[in-house]
């Protein structure tokens, strides 16, 4: 069987040095808030590029965590609303419901599958607050239409980055006339949430998250507000969360975070083979624009193709020994959760959902299997329908 995710493989490759770090935690005495914990923060502020990184227990609860701090600072209320892409994991309209803050989902652009840019300015009303980008599948999610909607409404851009750490966008600077600047997705908009479960381009042994931002008070609040509303121990500011990234979680991902860029190389290298590769009528790959979005722009944290059979696909492939998976099979507007929003006609959406499928990708995943992935995807025809 060929797995679709071989975490056990991945950390194998570190194990030492694991095994080092929790040795370490585990010896000190010091669980929560300590050396690991700052150490980290340091690191991922530095690799992101931003002034600020504060660890967290998971991903959801950086998102939340951020809006929460807005509404602490006055930013939002209440019922303001908060754009977002109908086509994400359903967490993304958690963090926005959890602070009674109203979703607003706009459709997604087929191409990439993430949100599509032209249409967000039509949703703006006046209680927009902010815009929610999500970097989906590991596809940096942004343009400078994007800055300028943001600019003139006077709307927050919060990027949820659980699955694109590492990814790229380069644009040309205004400021130093034909110089090319490069910012890593977690620095572009006003604050970012991220990801560590195990699964991800950097994951844990367990849950843990972080914010990135550059905002001093945003950071401030955020960092009160994971410690139960606390800057001074028993003595409550807000009503807060708990929500801390524990010592060993913050050692371990200091250890992987060294080999983060090696690893999402890795993948590239294996989604170029898969676009090269892969050559079946039947299926649609990922819409690479240009070469700098492929190398850069992308750490494909997932590669995900597209099939109006795509039930019939997964079952020809388990029976060759190939493990694949959904991401994801229902849109949250036609979740239970989100009844009121089950009558949204969001079709695009709705045809990506029903359509794609995850193949194996990881830094661990051997050529020859790669290769035998696409010999199989390419043999798949009508008679295996």
């Amino acid at each position: 069987m060929i797995k679709f995710l071989d975490l056990q493989k991945i950390n194998a490759q570190y194990a030492t040095e694991l095994k080092e770090a929790t040795a370490r935690v585990i010896d000190s005495g010091w669980y929560l808030l300590g050396n690991e914990l700052n150490t980290f923060e340091t690191n991922l502020a530095e690799y992101i590029g931003v002034k600020h990184a504060i660890g967290v227990a998971n991903g959801l609860d950086a998102l939340r965590l951020i809006l929460k701090a807005y509404i602490e600072l006055g930013v939002m209320q209440e019922g303001d609303e908060v754009i977002v892409p109908a086509n994400t994991y359903i967490a993304s309209i958690l963090a926005i419901s959890d602070n009674r803050l109203q979703p607003v989902l706009v459709e997604t652009d087929i191409n990439t599958y993430n949100l599509d840019i032209s249409l967000i300015e039509k949703h703006i009303t006046s209680r927009t607050k902010a815009i929610m980008v999500v970097h989906l599948y590991g596809r940096v999610c942004w343009s400078e239409e994007l800055e300028t909607i943001s600019k003139k409404y006077n709307l927050k851009i919060i990027e949820d980055n659980a699955q694109a750490i590492g990814a790229e966008f380069s644009y040309q600077s205004t400021v130093i006339s034909q110089q090319l600047l490069i910012k890593k997705s977690g620095a572009l908009g006003d604050a970012a949430g991220f990801s560590f479960y195990p699964g991800k381009n950097l994951g844990a042994l367990g849950d843990a998250g972080a914010v990135t931002t550059n905002d001093d008070e945003l950071a401030n609040m955020i960092r009160a507000l994971v410690n139960y509303g606390s800057k001074q121990k028993y003595v409550h500011e807000y009503q807060g969360l708990n929500s801390r990234m524990d010592e060993i979680q913050a050692a371990v991902l200091d250890v992987k975070l060294r080999y983060l860029d090696i690893e999402n190389q890795r993948r590239r290298e294996i989604a170029q083979y898969y676009c090269s590769h892969i050559n079946n009528e039947k299926l649609t790959l990922p819409l690479i624009t240009d070469n700098c979005l492929l190398f850069t722009g992308n750490v494909w944290h997932l590669f995900v193709i597209r099939t109006s059979k795509r039930d019939q696909l997964q079952q020809y492939l388990t029976d060759n020994d190939v493990q694949t998976l959904i991401h994801y099979p229902i849109p949250p507007h036609k979740q239970g959760a989100y009844a009121s929003m089950n009558n949204l006609s969001l079709p695009i959406t709705e045809k990506i959902h029903s359509e794609v499928i995850s193949l194996p990708m990881s830094p661990v995943l051997e050529w020859d299997k790669v290769e035998v992935i696409c010999e199989c995807l390419n043999k798949w025809s009508d008679m295996h329908i």
